[in-house]
């Protein structure tokens, strides 16, 4: 026989979220699973009705009442959910009648759909990372290799031309040169990879809002939104200012475009998240950083490929800034999102708080 601790230490490291009712449909145990899907606080929300976590139909909770009394258990998919926050959410669950210490009791599994697409969708842009990164390299080395020679040969001409008024063509030659190199360097991102070290991720945080508000001079309205109780996460310090930079600096410059800066807000808002999967890899704890603003939103037509390089929403942009920080989130194990509309521009980084991982 098992003992007890041991078999509560199993549930509270499944990812299947599990709930457990009494006859009378009220919480009498939740596991970290389904905290986080539900985002609720088990203790909270202790032998409170299951109508205070979610709402379904009325015909749903007259199968769970049907279930308490019959015993009959049953599976229910696709069921659109309505959280205490307001938030909605598909699931599939199972419902399973359990007898008990002369009790009726009712365990719920719940499996989110929305999360199965968002694994899906994640794979698919790791993978469309991974070869975007090799065609990037193997595009940056056949453009270097001429440019050096170009380079070198307006070098060698500028030594042989009898008039010093002539070298001014071969300078522009060779300075053209070199802003191709620079622009085919910051396509590949960071050299190095991150020097990791424990780092509070609102010193990240704060050192770009004071970054930002120097530039816009106090007129643009940062919110802050964190949680306390994260712990440090191993990141290189200067890299990920970089990454977290690249976003709130776009923000920024969207809201100016849009009107009057005063107008515009920015929000960075930190959370954790347990039992997260990032590709192939399941963390036990992971990082969220949110910048969300309340600008135009990103055009449609290319909101599917901006972390790719030269894919800009701006006539004057670059193209090169979520590119690069998408490849420094990369380098941490991490991962980057966007939600985007009119109004409202969500960008999530997720980092792990523990880059071994668990399976």
């Amino acid at each position: 026989m098992l003992p007890d601790r041991f078999l509560r230490q199993i549930l509270d490291n499944l990812t299947t979220a599990v709930l457990l009712l009494d006859g009378e449909l009220r919480l009498s145990f939740m596991n970290p699973a389904a905290e986080m899907l539900l985002a609720v606080s088990g203790q909270r929300v202790y032998q409170q009705p299951v109508a205070d976590l979610f709402t379904d139909t009325a015909a749903a909770l007259e199968s769970l009442h049907n279930a308490v009394e019959q015993g009959h258990p049953f599976t229910k998919r696709e069921a659109q959910l309505t959280l205490s926050n307001g938030q909605s959410l598909m699931v599939d669950y199972s419902v399973t009648p359990i007898i008990a210490a002369n009790r009726n009791w009712l365990l719920i599994e719940l499996y989110p759909r929305d999360r199965l697409l968002r694994i899906t969708k994640e794979e698919a842009q790791l993978s469309k990372q991974e070869v975007t990164k090799v065609l990037v390299r193997g595009l940056a080395h056949e453009i270097k290799n001429p440019l050096g020679g170009i380079r070198g040969a307006a070098q060698l001409l500028s030594r042989e031309l009898p008039d010093e008024a002539l070298k001014d063509y071969t300078d522009v030659i060779i300075e053209e040169a070199d802003r191709l190199r620079n622009l085919v360097d910051s396509m590949l991102g960071p050299y190095r990879p991150p020097a990791l070290r424990a780092i509070n991720v609102h010193e990240i945080t704060e050192r770009v809002c004071s970054l930002i508000e120097a530039e816009t001079q106090g007129a643009l309205r940062i919110r802050r939104d964190y949680d306390p109780s994260i712990p440090d996460v191993q990141a290189d310090r200067e890299q990920l200012i970089q990454a977290l930079l690249n976003i709130v600096r776009n923000a920024m410059q969207a809201l100016a475009s849009a009107g009057p800066l005063e107008q515009g807000e920015i929000t960075l808002r930190t959370r954790t998240l347990r039992q997260f999967t990032i590709g192939q890899t399941r963390y036990r704890l992971v990082c969220r950083v949110e910048v969300i603003d309340n600008g135009p939103g990103i055009p449609a037509d290319i909101v599917e490929s901006i972390f790719y390089p030269m894919v800009s929403g701006r006539a004057d942009g670059t193209g090169l800034g979520l590119s690069i920080t998408q490849n420094i989130i990369s380098q941490h194990q991490g991962l980057i999102e966007c939600d985007s509309e009119p109004g409202q521009t969500i960008f999530t980084l997720f980092l792990p708080l523990e880059l071994d991982g668990s399976d």
